[in-house]
């Protein structure tokens, strides 16, 4: 089917489907949704239809050593504990970003805590990372057969690792080497999240000693668990919302420290953009993604890309395949895509894959 006429079909008919479930709860609808897709892509049979409709296309390229399929992932956040690992692949994704997990499982922030911005295509949540934990998903993909580099499940699987909630900020450096040794013979690559608004003082590590302390352990780890053979990529994962000096200081970090590339950006605390009719929402605690983070994350891709030459994933405000190519043109060289699923289905995924042939 054609990736417009999928959209269309899927903004028409699925979606206000959807947004009713749980009464209009936006977590009640993402959990009931991603129980469906495991379900049906649970059966080969259920996978071949999924495929039918939605893959197809895509330009394959390798990034830090890792085969992709296509540009187009899906963002940390959508299956943090792995639930829906047949599905992904199925609907045309080139690779899947699963988590945040933390070394602690933890129920995450009192419910509610997503909210959508309909008018103005766009999420607030302060989830918190609600996951099982890191050990958790690690024996989920295990018996799904996922180990590093052996493409089980057809696609690159990154795994997003967070600091646990109740771990002091003087502790987390151990926090996320717990993680890390748990998710790292199953990920292609490793995804540092500093930049979640939704923990307290997260967002502290992405200062520059923190940064460094962090991620020099973690380099270090990756070398370690790879006994001798090439270490699992680590990615740091940038919040939208650090000024220039600060965005400069991140990178040099990145750059002299061993980390194979960024992730620009997470959820913004800012709330320009949003449409009149979204206002009265706009007080609500958390991360805003979808729409209003376009203009935001392509100015830190740029800026990234422009800075040095470590390779960029862009993920923040793709609602659109001309989004996703604006990011690449702006030199990143894969995206990633969450709430903009959440607004256009898997005519999205569709329609970045096969862009160039229009």
């Amino acid at each position: 089917m054609n990736a417009d006429r999928l959209v269309a079909g899927y903004r028409g008919f699925v979606r206000p489907g959807l947004f009713r479930i749980g009464g209009g709860d936006p977590e009640v609808a993402h959990e009931t949704t991603l129980k469906l897709l495991a379900r049906v892509a649970g059966t080969a049979a259920g996978r071949a239809v999924l495929g039918s409709v939605c893959a197809g296309g895509g330009d394959p390229v390798t990034v830090a050593g890792v085969r992709f399929g296509n540009r187009v992932g899906l963002a940390a956040g959508m299956d943090k504990n792995g639930h829906g690992l047949r599905a992904w692949p199925a609907l045309g994704f080139g690779h899947m970003e699963l988590g945040t997990v933390t070394a602690l499982a933890q129920p995450g922030n009192p419910k509610p805590r997503m909210f959508r911005l309909p008018h103005s295509g766009a999420v607030i949540n302060r989830m918190g990372f609600n996951n099982h934990g890191a050990l958790a998903l690690a024996e989920r993909l295990a018996a799904a057969g996922v180990r590093r580099g052996n493409a089980a499940l057809g696609v690159p699987v990154g795994v997003s690792i967070g600091k646990s909630k109740v771990t002091p900020l003087d502790g987390a450096v151990d926090d996320y080497l717990t993680s890390l040794r748990a998710v790292a013979p199953h990920a292609d690559y490793i995804a540092i999240n500093v930049s979640s608004p939704n923990t307290p003082g997260l967002r502290e590590l992405q200062d520059r000693a923190a940064l460094t302390e962090l991620v020099d352990a973690l380099v270090a780890e990756a070398a370690v668990l790879a006994g001798g053979g090439a270490p699992v990529p680590i990615f740091v994962k940038l919040a939208p919302d650090l000024t220039p000096s600060a965005l400069d200081e991140l990178i040099e970090v990145a750059t002299g420290h061993g980390i194979s590339g960024l992730i620009a950006t997470n959820t913004t605390l800012g709330r320009d953009g949003l449409a009149p009719a979204d206002h009265h929402l706009a007080g609500q605690a958390g991360g805003l993604s979808g729409a209003p983070l376009r203009a935001r994350s392509r100015e830190v891709v740029a800026h990234i890309t422009a800075a040095c030459d470590l390779p960029v994933i862009a993920s923040g405000g793709i609602m659109a395949a001309d989004d996703a190519r604006a990011m690449l043109d702006l030199g990143a060289v894969l995206v990633q895509v969450l709430t903009g699923l959440i607004y256009a289905g898997p005519g999205l995924i569709k329609g970045i894959n096969t862009m160039g042939d229009r």
